[in-house]
């Protein structure tokens, strides 16, 4: 639902770049080149940021009143 803190297999710090990678996906920018941009280095970090599918939305619609 929302992006992870940290990233789950080496720990790294990964939420802060999480909105400068929507907004780059939004323009039309190429996600490798992005996530390159960004510092993500690692497969495990740039697996998080490819495999995330934001629900944080979706989730509010059944939130209890």
């Amino acid at each position: 639902m929302i992006i992870p803190i940290r990233c789950f297999s080496c720990g790294k710090p990964i939420a802060h770049l999480w909105e400068q990678y929507k907004e780059g996906v939004a323009k039309g920018g190429n996600r490798k080149e992005l996530l390159d941009k960004l510092g993500l280095e690692r497969y495990c970090c740039r697996a998080v940021f490819l495999g995330h599918i934001d629900l944080i939305e979706t989730a509010a619609q059944f939130k209890k009143v």
